[in-house]
């Protein structure tokens, strides 16, 4: 039976994308789950997996065509299957020809002017520097009002008599950029001309005006103790070195994340009219920060991973993001369960963030800080990270998200925990 290959959305914002590559050719034997073609979106390249076995039969669409999302770009079947006839946009109809208008009656012609005398324009004045043997030549009220705008008068040129500076030359000189006035100050000048946004800042638009209008979004904060996660780190690493591993401090956030996601599902799912729809696996999504925007590609089933593994995956996702190594697949950008985004890197201490359509919330992170604190009735010192989860109100209250930032916390201030 023949199957329809349709360019698939690889987003919720998604309206079209280009074919950058077939990475199968015609006749070739294709899988459920092969890498058919890489697509280009609006945000990065992504590897587009075939939903469908048999023979590659027909590519309807070719390398660098930009396609209409749900359009026929291929065809999967058997050798004998028939190919149906692939409809294509009909052309624009061209607009009737505009009935001529009437020609209206030649109008008589008027009556030439006798031409007016004409009269030789008074030359314009010739701007003269007005500095000659290092004294300027200025009138007195031109100098008092140069000297009440701030304004250096010997960078003005002059219009009067051999190159003296007037009153007129003064009120309307116009500093140019860069103008040092009295005082040694020079006055900024921005940059007030409209930038066009490009296609991934245009698409980053939609994605956030469309979560913050359809999802009711509220926010629970804590502060985690991080004292007994950082030991726990430098103890680890100091035992992966020999083999070239190393585990940061945004792992040990995905392995407590996962471990809280697995305990409490209910945030694994998403909000569907009259139902929560849950997930089988936990698709951790991880911001990345590109030179052109934000992508949130996920970790797909990242509750199989132990810690390195998860450390590893996560290098080898921004690598890939950032088109080191190959490209980003369409399970990693389309199906993210939850999400993440840490900007301790950054010195920032708390955030919120927006929650990426259709997951149920993100848990931002800020950096990890020493600070005094009170621990058992004594002032210490500790390290510290405050992390916020922005929920969708229509898929739990406020208490039920406490208590899963709880969860969390337990699990960052206990790390034999992650181990488990």
């Amino acid at each position: 039976m023949i199957s329809e290959v349709t360019m698939p959305s690889m987003g919720a914002d998604m309206t079209e994308g280009t074919i950058v590559k077939w990475l199968k050719a015609e006749g070739d034997q294709v899988g459920r789950g092969d890498k058919l073609a890489e697509v280009e979106t609006d945000k990065t390249v992504v590897e587009m997996e075939a939903y469908a076995e048999g023979l590659l039969r027909k590519i309807v669409v070719s390398e660098g065509s930009l396609v209409q999302v749900g359009a026929v770009i291929a065809f999967i079947g058997d050798a004998d299957d028939d190919i149906p006839e692939v409809a294509t946009a009909a052309p624009a109809a061209e607009a009737a020809p505009e009935a001529p208008a009437a020609t209206p009656a030649p109008a008589a012609p008027a009556p030439t002017p006798a031409p007016e005398p004409v009269q030789q324009a008074a030359p314009a004045p010739v701007a003269v520097p007005a500095s000659q043997g290092g004294r300027i030549k200025a009138s007195p009220i031109a100098r008092k009002i140069a000297e009440e705008k701030g304004v250096d008068i010997a960078a003005i040129t002059g219009t009067g008599p051999g190159g003296r500076i007037t009153k007129s030359d003064v009120e309307n000189f116009t500093p140019s950029p860069g103008f040092a006035v009295s005082g040694g100050r020079s006055p900024v000048v921005l940059d007030g001309s409209d930038t066009p946004l490009s296609s991934m800042r245009q698409a980053i638009a939609r994605v956030t005006v469309r979560s913050k209008t359809e999802a009711p979004h509220y926010y629970v904060t804590h502060e985690i103790d991080m004292s007994a996660a950082m030991t726990f780190r430098r103890q680890l690493n100091e035992a992966l070195a020999e083999e070239g591993d190393r585990v940061s401090v945004n792992d040990l956030i995905l392995m407590a994340l996962t471990k809280t996601l697995i305990k409490y599902p209910k945030w694994n799912s998403f909000f569907d009219g009259d139902k929560l729809i849950g997930h089988p696996s936990i698709n951790l999504g991880v911001a990345i920060a590109l030179d052109e925007g934000l992508i949130v590609p996920a970790v797909i089933d990242i509750q199989n991973m132990s810690l390195v593994e998860i450390s590893r995956a996560v290098r080898d996702l921004g690598k890939r993001a950032r088109g080191d190594g190959g490209n980003l697949t369409q399970a990693e950008l389309t199906q993210g369960t939850f999400g993440t985004s840490n900007l301790g890197m950054f010195g920032t201490d708390t955030f919120s963030a927006i929650i990426v359509p259709p997951n149920a919330g993100i848990v931002a992170v800020g950096t990890v800080k020493e600070k005094p604190v009170v621990h058992d009735g004594k002032v210490v010192v500790a390290s510290m990270m405050n992390a916020t989860i922005s929920a969708d109100h229509r898929v739990g209250d406020g208490a039920e998200a406490a208590v899963f930032l709880g969860e969390f916390q337990k699990n960052l201030e206990n790390p034999a925990r992650l181990m488990l």
